[in-house]
């Protein structure tokens, strides 16, 4: 079961979500503000009170910053007249889980819950990444991370000819162009970590993440995005409906100013309805992505 650490110093915040987080299944801990840092443990996701009266803008941005540098899944519910200077920073730390109505409540905690370690340990996507030398796989709560190769004892660094990835998403079978069949488990994609214990994993899977993306130009990926908006027939603003991502931020990402996390583009494929590889093929056509990668499961927004 999943576990979500709820940060707060107001028992009408605790009264409210913690009822919400256990009716989607997901276990709860509650902790003043002044124990968020140390309370931060991997695998356990944050959502942190940003109306708590032990928070000014600058400590609130840092304990949601330092869970993201650990690698743990951090929301942030926003009261609507505060912290104005600090929103889109906060959106791109959070990965965009901030709420600031009771419309957002259902996307976070549905972001959360899928945020655990148990969630990691699936394959979301799977595909040789644009740069060659590594696998590129996507975990189920969006995280992503670069698997150099060889990664298997029986990988001859050859051809991979198909991915396909297992039902229950928890193996890979890559085919290579030798004849040899490989399975991979999603648990490569879980940082080695001692639980609990700060480390630099959280900057790795960072580092890897914006590796990932590095080798795909901002513009380019923005038109894609637009590309595929317009053929599902969507506005911006209802792709912003759907995703619960600021229409404002979506232009961003059309207009190459902003390359976003590799879990973003998966909610924005997820809500046009299609795959995140055919947002990440900025070379294809519309709907003919060019990756081999079969999911074990629709994608999840």
């Amino acid at each position: 079961m999943t576990h979500v650490v709820i940060v707060t110093d107001r028992p009408t915040f605790e009264a409210a979500w913690t009822p919400l987080l256990t009716q989607a299944g997901v276990g709860v801990e509650v902790v003043h503000p002044e124990r968020c840092a140390s309370a931060m443990t991997h695998g356990r996701p944050l959502l942190i009170d940003g109306g708590a009266a032990a928070y000014d803008e600058d400590e609130l941005l840092a304990h949601a910053a330092l869970a993201r540098a650990l690698s743990i899944a951090v929301g942030v519910v926003l009261p609507q007249t505060l912290y104005a200077g600090i929103e889109e920073l906060l959106d791109d730390v959070c990965s965009m889980r901030v709420a600031r109505s009771d419309e957002e409540v259902p996307r976070i905690i549905a972001s959360l819950a899928r945020a655990g370690a148990s969630a990691r340990a699936r394959f979301e996507y799977l595909t040789v990444s644009p740069r060659g030398e590594a696998l590129l796989g996507v975990a189920g709560d969006g995280s992503a991370m670069l698997l150099p190769r060889p990664v298997h004892a029986d990988d001859d660094g050859g051809e991979v000819l198909s991915i396909t990835i297992a039902e229950d998403a928890r193996t890979a079978e890559l085919e290579l162009a030798s004849g040899a069949k490989l399975e991979l488990a999603a648990s490569l994609l879980v940082p080695a970590r001692m639980e609990g214990t700060p480390s630099s994993s959280g900057q790795i899977a960072a580092a890897t993440q914006e590796l990932a993306l590095s080798s795909i130009d901002g513009t380019k990926l923005g038109a894609r995005v637009r590309e595929l908006r317009l053929a599902a027939g969507l506005t911006q603003a209802e792709l912003a409906r759907r995703t619960g991502i600021h229409r404002p931020n979506i232009a961003r990402v059309e207009a190459g100013r902003h390359t976003p996390s590799l879990e973003t583009l998966a909610r924005l494929a997820a809500a046009i309805g299609v795959p995140t590889a055919s947002v990440l093929d900025v070379s294809g056509p519309v709907g003919s992505p060019q990756s081999t990668t079969q999911s074990g499961g629709p994608a999840q927004s």
